[in-house]
């Protein structure tokens, strides 16, 4: 089944409502809501990387809102265990067995603050249920809630006692973004709103948690052209040859490229990806994948100047119709 144009506009509609109210909180940044919402609704987690004090959290909790959906934070500190995040087994001896406890992850939306901040043996507690949406404790599943999304936030500037993140758990994430300082004009607003708490503002509800499901479920159906497959294939395999680069994009990140461009297209009111969703969403999903060369590190290229000068060396699908 593929999505039909009057599905396209419906589901345009809703993303804009889900938008709308997130930008009461989240002022003068619609880009990075758009983008969270996309992972969101492409069933995959956001990675933040931004300095304290951009709204990081308030973005988390009032997604949860519009989608009348659970939130809970998590604080990545040094001693931080694994069973903090999933939960732990705890004897009962009335019943004479083991009751689960779960952790904070059974949530629709996480926010792991901090992450690299918390050991390589803590993070590795998110992969599975990054992956796989389910927690496996003493040998027993226990799934978690859909939606299910996490939205980790780490500090580009202060990397004092942190644990870099490897990469195959960056690989986990969808795509990575980041807030940033508001605008003059945004922080005007703030700054008049300055008598309310940001823990008082609260968004109201556009859908239930089901409905997410269900238009994620649609947002699979977008139609994707031969060509622009070839595209993305071919952008991926740029990042392997680049000189500058290490370890290239993954599988998995080009099918989180294609995945993401859907929903992008469907929030646009589009059945069908053109190469403007490729290219769009080719950094946010792209870059942290990427290992750079020391020697090209030391001489200030990034992942997303190496991202860049890909997109502008392979050129993208004909004017051929891709609907």
């Amino acid at each position: 089944m593929t999505m039909t144009p009057e599905q396209a506009t419906q589901f345009a509609e809703v993303f804009d409502r889900m938008v709308r109210g997130v930008e009461q909180v989240l002022l003068g940044k619609s880009h990075v809501i758009r983008l969270s919402f996309t992972a969101l609704l492409s069933e995959g987690h956001l990675l933040l990387e931004d300095v304290p004090g951009t709204g990081k959290t308030s973005l988390a909790r009032a997604i949860a809102q519009s989608v009348r959906g659970t939130s809970n934070r998590v604080q990545f500190t040094p001693d931080l265990l694994p069973s903090d995040i999933t939960g732990v087994s705890i004897y009962d001896q009335r019943s004479g067995s083991f009751d689960f406890h779960r952790g904070p992850v059974f949530a629709n939306i996480v926010l792991a603050d901090e992450i690299n901040r918390a050991s390589p043996k803590t993070q590795a507690a998110l992969l599975e249920v990054m992956e796989e949406g389910q927690v496996t404790a003493d040998g027993v599943t226990h799934p978690v809630a859909a939606p299910f999304m996490v939205i980790a936030t780490q500090n580009p500037i202060e990397q004092a006692g942190t644990y870099r993140l490897p990469e195959a758990q960056l690989d986990r994430f969808i795509m990575k973004s980041s807030i940033g300082y508001p605008d003059h004009a945004s922080t005007i607003r703030i700054l008049e709103g300055s008598d309310k708490r940001a823990h008082d503002v609260v968004v109201p509800p556009v859908l239930s948690a089901a409905t997410v499901v269900e238009l994620a479920a649609l947002a699979r159906t977008v139609h994707v052209d031969a060509t622009i497959n070839d595209y993305v294939a071919r952008l991926v395999d740029a990042t392997r040859n680049a000189t500058e680069v290490r370890l290239g994009a993954s599988v998995r990140g080009a099918l989180a490229l294609i995945r993401t461009a859907k929903t992008l297209a469907a929030a646009n009111g589009r059945h069908y990806v053109i190469p403007d969703d490729v290219k769009e969403l080719a950094e946010p999903v792209l870059a942290h994948r990427l290992l750079l060369d020391p020697e090209a590190e030391f001489d200030g290229v990034t992942p997303s100047s190496v991202i860049a000068q890909i997109l502008i060396e392979t050129p993208p699908p004909g004017d051929r119709q891709l609907v």
